[in-house]
């Protein structure tokens, strides 16, 4: 039993500090959330709505 306590000592003590804390997981929404956003926009402009047309176009017309 004792060495089933030393192992489980031993992996908590190794696997401490890994992965994100709750402040880290804030950033990286608001950050994911804004390049969402940034994203967002540049489809939304009209230079690339006609190139995601002509490209959606151009794949219906070749599969049929």
């Amino acid at each position: 039993m004792r060495a089933i306590q030393t192992a489980v000592r031993r992996w908590r003590t190794a696997t401490r500090d890994q992965g994100m804390s709750t402040a880290e997981y804030a950033v990286g929404t608001i950050a994911a959330a804004a390049f969402a956003g940034l994203l967002f926009k540049i489809v939304q402009s009209p230079e690339v709505r006609t190139l995601l047309s002509g490209v959606i176009k151009k794949a219906l017309q070749l599969a049929g």
